[in-house]
């Protein structure tokens, strides 16, 4: 094995809130199993190269989404009832080869394994003692490579009105995955491009949370985005705060990835209600040769003034930054995708 990762471990001198929470899990978690609840290891789409790959999943202790041989529309908060499962093993099957991990505190799996797998989507599987094995997706990028995709989430391929807290958390733990809308052209966009680039992969990085990760792939596909692995975060107290940082979970994957594929040059895309262009535009300045272009989806006037921001380009506009990496703005993916396309990059 190499390079073992896993999220922050347990130890002594923890933030409260952390040791809070490790105590609330371990009274619930029996308590929880006399009622039925069971483990389920539930995988997350990974990535890697021919000779490694990146496996992310995560165990839960949780009540079954199966009702009459059918998935259930899951709302928000649903996604949130569960209780991971900390130190459980985890048997990691990668063609002939085998790795035994444990899960994190959090019932995390991050992990790099050697691996022998040919370019494009595979499949690897894993398994725990007495359980049956489940399959993960992993995109295994060929050594020539040289474009991908990174995109955020929230209000760049999936409306969430993110920037009024009060519609965020409607959003986020009462709706369901059906209630959620598309950006306009995104998904037109995104196609146009893996079919412009058929080698390159699109990676989703989001504030999010795990927990809704298999909704939010069930959006993705059924609004027809190209499928692509998810970096998310988890939410919740670390060993030394309340809370994890959103912006540094999207500086520290940019950083990864750029570290993972060094030949690659990223076309960034995200809106302007949060925190993108400071973090792409900081990306930029550090990699400026791992950059094709970055692309804004800019939000309504409304909309970006109560994210506590102002528009910094007219909608339609281009332009080029300090590094002269092509900056593209417009409301839509329709208007994104005419600037790229004069941009050489569609």
């Amino acid at each position: 094995m190499i390079g073992m990762q896993l999220r922050e471990a347990f130890v002594p001198g923890s933030h409260r809130a952390a040791l809070v929470k490790e105590g609330v899990q371990e009274f619930l978690e029996p308590r929880l199993r006399q009622r039925g609840w069971g483990d389920t290891i539930v995988p997350y789409a990974g990535y890697g190269t021919t000779s490694w790959v990146r496996v992310m999943a995560r165990v839960l202790l949780r009540q079954s989404e199966q009702r009459g041989g059918r998935v259930r529309a899951v709302r928000g908060w649903r996604s949130f009832a569960t209780l991971p499962v900390a130190d459980e093993v985890v048997v990691i099957d990668v063609g002939d080869r085998q790795h035994e991990v444990r899960t994190d505190r959090g019932g995390y799996i991050d992990v790099v394994v050697e691996a022998d797998l040919e370019p494009g989507w595979r499949s690897i599987r894993l398994r725990r003692a007495g359980a049956d094995q489940v399959e993960a997706p992993v995109r295994i990028l060929a050594p020539d490579v040289r474009f991908a995709v990174v995109s955020d989430i929230d209000d760049t391929v999936m409306v969430t009105a993110l920037p009024r807290p009060l519609l965020a958390a409607w959003n986020t733990f009462v709706l369901d995955e059906y209630a959620r809308a598309p950006v306009p052209g995104m998904a037109v966009l995104y196609e146009r491009l893996v079919t412009t680039h058929p080698e390159a992969p699109v990676f989703y990085l989001s504030t999010g949370a795990w927990n809704v990760a298999p909704a939010l792939t069930r959006f993705l596909s059924r609004n027809l985005y190209p499928f692509g692995p998810l970096l998310l975060t988890d939410w919740g107290p670390t060993t030394d705060r309340w809370f994890r940082s959103g912006q540094a979970h999207k500086r520290a994957t940019l950083e990864r990835l750029a570290a993972e594929f060094p030949d690659v040059r990223w076309l960034l895309v995200g809106d302007d209600g949060q925190h993108d262009r400071e973090i792409y535009d900081d990306f930029v300045a550090s990699h400026p040769d791992n950059v094709a272009a970055v692309a804004i989806r800019q939000l309504s006037p409304q909309q970006t003034v109560l994210a506590g921001s102002l528009p910094v380009h007219a909608p339609g506009s281009a332009s080029a930054d300090r590094h002269g990496r092509p900056w593209m703005c417009a409301p839509d993916g329709a208007g994104l995708a005419r600037q790229l396309s004069e941009a050489g990059l569609l």
